[in-house]
């Protein structure tokens, strides 16, 4: 029987979500975007205001389907229905039998307050977190090298989030994102870091 997934990508408006998305789907993504009208717009042109929708393919016909949610807090409705699991897109992964949801959470070192972002999430997603996985990613530490990846964990310790994973990333860069999408599904199931070391 396959196990059944779904993962989500929040975070502030300018973390990355969408470029993400792009950088590791197999397929065209599915933007929402449209022109920025408010604060936005001095930090990029447009912005997710629904979501993005990307795919990863896997042998035997399985898919890693994936979700960006808009970063502004007025797009939180989006939020709601994006958490919810009967949404019926999900990741299949052949030889598991139980489902779960993951989401990665990434934050904009470079934006004015952080740490006050990383909050923020974790509370607008704090019943979510607490029935699945969840991995921070860090962008843009190459302009803004604080806070560390240690600060966070401090911080998440601080919040009663003990062993989250997380990592610098370039959402640009493939690699990162496939190093924060395998660390989110061995925190989902221990059986794909076991598999993964056998076929080492």
């Amino acid at each position: 029987m396959n196990m059944v997934h779904k993962i989500i990508f929040t975070g502030p408006v300018g973390s990355g979500k969408t470029t993400a998305i792009n950088v590791i789907s197999d397929i065209p993504t599915v933007r929402t975007e449209s022109m920025a009208t408010d604060m936005t717009r001095t930090m990029k042109a447009e912005t997710t205001v629904a979501m993005d929708y990307g795919r990863i393919n896997l042998p035997n016909n399985a898919a890693i389907h994936l979700y960006g949610t808009p970063g502004q807090e007025r797009f939180d409705f989006m939020w709601d229905i994006l958490s919810q699991g009967s949404m019926g897109l999900v990741l299949l992964l052949d030889n598991m039998i139980e489902g779960g949801i993951g989401l990665v959470l990434l934050v904009n070192n470079d934006r004015p307050n952080p740490v006050r972002d990383l909050r923020f999430f974790i509370s607008a997603f704090k019943d979510f977190i607490q029935r699945t996985a969840l991995v921070i990613g860090v962008t843009h530490s190459d302009l803004r090298p604080r806070p560390s990846t240690e600060d966070y964990q401090q911080e998440l310790a601080s919040l009663g989030l003990r062993g989250v994973p997380v990592f610098e990333v370039d959402a640009r860069e493939r690699r990162d994102i496939v190093l924060l999408i395998e660390s989110l599904l061995c925190s989902i199931d221990p059986m794909v870091e076991r598999r993964k070391a056998a076929r080492s």
